[in-house]
Formats: C-alpha cells, structure tokens, sequence
C-alpha cells in the first residue's frame, strides 16, 4: 500500500484529491495538511511514501518545505500540484528538489500513475509546461547559490559544453523524459537494472546534474531529445 500525505491550504482540494485516491488500488491518504508548518511535522510523524503539495500555502509555502527537506535529507519524493498560471513557482518547486508536478485538474488515472512512478524513483513533468519549465532555466542562474552547472546559464561566464551520449544512453534519456522508472527502462530495452542505473548515472555526469528531473530538463533545453 502506497502511502499519500496531501499537503494544501484549500479544505476543498485536499477533500477532492482524499476522495479521488480512495477510488484507486494500493493507496492510502494517511494525512493531510493545511500549510508548510503543519506539513513538515505529518511527514515526520507519519512517514509517508508520497507527498502531494501545494505551493502556494501561509505560514511556509511548499518551497520552503520543498527545501526544507532537502537541507534535512532523505525525504519523501514529493509531486507538485499546480496550475497553468504557476510554471514560476513549477519551476522553483523542480530546483528545490521536487520529483514532479502536474496540474491539479489531472485525471485520476495520471494522479494514481503519477504516484506510483515517484514511489519507483521516476519523475514526472506535466507536458503542457515541461517547455516553460525549460525556457525559465535557460533564463535563470542557481537557486539560492547552489552550484550553477545546474542552472541552464551561468551568470559567471559561458556553460561547460555536455559530452553527447552514446545512442544507448540516448534511448536511455528519451525514456526518462517520457518518465519511466528504471525498471521500466530496463524491461523496455531488455537490459538489466543494474546497467540501467549504470548508464542513468553516466548521463546524470555528462549532464552535470544531480538528480532526474534536471537532466530530462536540460536534456530537453539541449535538443537531446524532443
């Protein structure tokens, strides 16, 4: 059993998206929360596999919980769910560590997917912003002085040119931008685990990134896959 915290300010929200996953196999809402306070102390307390945030929430908003996490290591993966008018706040919510986002009008077929692909070490990046979402990196540095080779541009001069990836690791990247887990690469390619995560850490330094999300990003920014 899959085990979801639901983080969001409107009672509304947290009550539809309770409501939606109850309809779903293999998860269970544990808890909710109405702020960032709140949030940071359920996570700790009921150690959920999956977190759905809000972004914009008082007290702390869900990137300061998303950072907060971060500084404190080891969290829950954490799906962000947003609106077509928050591809700013989308895009902080990815540099402060979220592993996804989706607009909060998804289906519940892609909400459930969305869940159980966090829970196997996937990604997920809501099509309709991913080339928002590119097009801010490339006109942003770090976030809050972390290293800039993450950042799509370098205020302090021109960006260390990425090593291009073999044709297997190409495949490799195209099935991370589509959000599969490396499992799933793995049966897809008819390679083992192992050398999935071989070859996802390889792209992982020729991309000068540090986690999924951002190299799919940059991937996408550097026309290495569509």
């Amino acid at each position: 059993m899959i085990r979801v915290l639901v983080v969001d300010d409107q009672t509304l929200v947290r009550q539809g998206i309770r409501s939606l996953l109850a309809l779903a196999d293999g998860i269970e809402v544990v808890g909710e929360a109405a702020d960032g306070v709140d949030a940071l102390a359920r996570i700790e307390a009921l150690a959920p596999d999956v977190v759905l945030l809000d972004v914009r929430m008082p007290r702390l908003d869900g990137i300061a919980v998303l950072r907060a996490l971060r500084d404190a290591g080891d969290g829950p993966p954490v799906l962000v769910l947003t609106t077509f008018d928050d591809d700013e706040a989308a895009l902080d919510a990815l540099r402060a560590g979220a592993k996804g986002y989706l607009l909060k009008d998804s289906s519940l077929e892609r909400l459930t997917a969305a869940v159980r692909t966090l829970v196997e070490g996937g990604t997920v990046l809501q099509p309709g912003l991913t080339e928002r979402a590119v097009a801010g990196l490339a006109q942003r540095g770090g976030d809050d002085g972390e290293a800039r080779s993450d950042a799509a541009t370098d205020a302090r001069g021109p960006r260390l040119a990425i090593e291009p990836p073999t044709d297997r690791e190409r495949e490799v990247l195209r099935l991370m931008a589509a959000g599969w887990t490396n499992k799933q690469i793995a049966r897809g390619l008819d390679l083992s685990e192992g050398t999935v995560k071989n070859h996802v850490s390889v792209l992982l330094g020729k991309i000068g990134v540090r986690d999924r999300t951002r190299a799919v990003l940059r991937a996408v920014e550097e026309g290495l896959v569509d």
